[in-house]
């Protein structure tokens, strides 16, 4: 049994409930082989085993009264994966779904996403199984600090610099520094995806979105393609997925579908993003609203499964959204490439058919890497007390997407991969992040 067996095998005795994890896990190691015969200090140095655990885990109860006086508990949950690059940096995640296995998932993944994108921050990950869904203005609020009297004794601007995820947004995020800032007595760069008005970065919201796009287009350069004048299925419909539909029409594609949990809808002529802009930015409701607005397009309740036929697909509601049904059906419908917007939101079914198929795969810790990118950017200016402008922001944004995807294809072509970015990613950021374990020791 090879080392990457052993420690598989390993993980899953130890946590044999921590299904997302195990799989986080086994698919960034399963592309490791070339290395560890190339460099044989990361067996000597127990790399894979340091790497795999986390370096702080932390759960916390979170206690709030609801609007008629009823005591709510949730359970709230940080874990701090790796530092061995920079200060720990990850989203929380306000979601009922959330557990110890799926933020120790993310939390994973962050460290390499971070890497890659040539900036000096660690991995972590945390959130609470709280849902925002139906709750007032000031339960948010009460949960929120609640959340943050625990949470704040963990964080810091030198030490894990939260950001924002699924559920928590601006409003969140808002509550939550406040919150900090007068426990701490303290004005910190604690928290990033702020108001513009009290240390936020411009572009932050449009990060994620404006960065997958980038990514994709580089991609399909490189294929002898661009993304101009492509027929874009994109699936959820929070900010990622809204400016990843955004830029995409500002680089000439037609973007075709939106999502959210109840349902998707199909535009033919090409989604008009001020309608969904209105109906999930400022009304907060459902995107079935859509075909009130516009009677040419369609609504299908329930699971999007990728049929509508489109040149390029970007799943970015959730994880494991897109299974091996939906990527067949992208496949039959001639799809050339899929970039995730969402956290690992392809299958692992899902990414070997798109492999097989020769379907170009950008993995979400490449592809979805410009929010955190210009979270580190935000953290910059919050610690030379310096605001950047729109334009600056977005070209140091296009530019660490344009360098992560170049640095991924040499590292798939170096060490046998070709163009199965997946496993450039995954050893690119695994090498930079055992190469700073090493030279600091066993610690």
């Amino acid at each position: 049994m090879t080392y990457i067996e052993n420690q598989i095998k390993s993980l899953s005795r130890l946590y044999p409930e921590q299904k997302q994890f195990i799989a986080a896990v086994t698919e960034v190691i399963s592309t490791l082989g070339p290395v560890f015969e190339e460099k044989p200090q990361y067996i000597n140095n127990r790399i894979l085993e340091r790497l795999t655990e986390p370096e702080r885990q932390i759960q916390f109860k979170v206690c709030y009264t609801d609007d008629d006086g009823n005591i709510k508990i949730n359970r709230g949950y940080r874990v701090q994966f790796n530092s061995a690059i920079g200060p720990y940096k990850g989203g929380l995640r306000f979601h009922p779904s959330v557990n110890i296995d799926i933020i120790k998932f993310l939390g994973f993944e962050q460290i390499f996403k971070n890497a890659l994108t040539g900036l000096p921050i660690g991995g972590a990950k945390g959130g609470a199984d709280f849902d925002p869904k139906g709750k007032s203005d000031r339960e948010i609020m009460a949960f929120c600090q609640s959340f943050m009297t625990e949470l704040y004794r963990h964080i810091g601007p030198n030490t894990d610099v939260p950001a924002g995820d699924i559920g928590v947004g601006a409003r969140e995020i808002g509550y939550l520094f406040g919150q900090y800032k007068k426990i701490k007595n303290a004005y910190e760069g604690s928290i990033t995806g702020k108001d513009i008005n009290f240390g936020g970065s411009l572009v932050r919201k449009e990060s994620t979105g404006y960065g997958l796009i980038y990514f994709t287009n580089e991609m399909l350069k490189q294929n002898d393609s661009s993304i101009k004048d492509k027929k874009v299925c994109i699936s959820g419909s929070g900010n990622v997925a809204i400016y990843a539909a955004e830029k995409a029409e500002m680089m000439g594609a037609k973007v075709l579908t939106m999502s959210d949990s109840n349902g998707f809808i199909y535009d033919r002529n090409g989604i008009d993003l001020k309608i969904i802009k209105k109906i999930k930015e400022v009304d907060r409701d459902r995107i079935l609203k859509y075909i009130d607005f516009n009677k040419d397009a369609q609504y299908k309740e329930g699971k999007f499964y990728w049929d509508i036929p489109c040149d390029i697909a970007l799943p970015c509601a959730t994880q494991n959204e897109l299974d091996k049904i939906c990527a067949q059906n992208l496949i039959n419908n001639g799809v050339i490439a899929v970039a995730e917007g969402a956290n690992m939101p392809s299958t692992a079914e899902a990414v070997d058919l798109f492999l097989k198929n020769n379907v170009l795969f950008g993995p979400a810790k490449a592809a979805n890497a410009g929010g955190v990118a210009v979270s580190a950017i935000e953290m910059s200016q919050n610690s030379i007390r310096r605001s950047m402008s729109f334009q600056e922001v977005d070209q140091i944004l296009k530019s660490i997407m344009t360098n992560i995807f170049n640095k991924i294809s040499l590292s798939s072509s170096k060490y046998g991969y070709g163009k199965n970015y997946l496993a450039g990613a995954n050893i690119e950021g695994f090498i930079k992040v055992a190469d700073a374990m090493i030279a600091q020791g066993v610690n």
